[in-house]
């Protein structure tokens, strides 16, 4: 499937946006967007609490699409309120690999280059 990684870092932008929900809790420093094989995109931002229990923006937009029973991601980006992308965590690659053994085959948009999920993980 073909994707436009500047439509993606578009509607990740549109969901960006740091606020402080409580004096323990932020949201919004991280913004992601993933298009699924049915074509359809998902956003999620991160949050981050003083007892690190949040989690990844990427993790928000999974969820997103998992609430809608899909699982393949064709294509995901991650950017901070100043538009600088940010390559997946650990985490977030293990959970997108985990949700479907086809995502290793997920273009994951970088800063100037798109490269699979495989090329990011480690020999598994």
């Amino acid at each position: 499937m073909q994707f436009d990684p500047n439509v993606l870092k578009a509607e990740a932008l549109k969901v960006v946006g740091r606020f402080e929900c409580s004096k323990d809790c932020t949201a919004g420093g991280v913004g992601a967007a993933l298009l699924s094989a049915s074509g359809e995109i998902f956003t999620g931002i991160c949050i981050d609490t003083d007892c690190s229990l949040g989690f990844c923006a990427e993790h928000a937009a999974i969820a997103e699409m998992l609430k809608h029973r899909q699982t393949r991601i064709v294509a995901v980006i991650a950017v901070n309120a100043k538009g600088l992308v940010i390559p997946p965590c650990g985490r977030c690659r293990e959970l997108i690999h985990q949700v479907d053994p086809a995502n290793w085959d997920t273009n994951v948009i970088l800063d100037n280059a798109v490269v699979t999920l495989r090329d990011l993980l480690p020999r598994r």
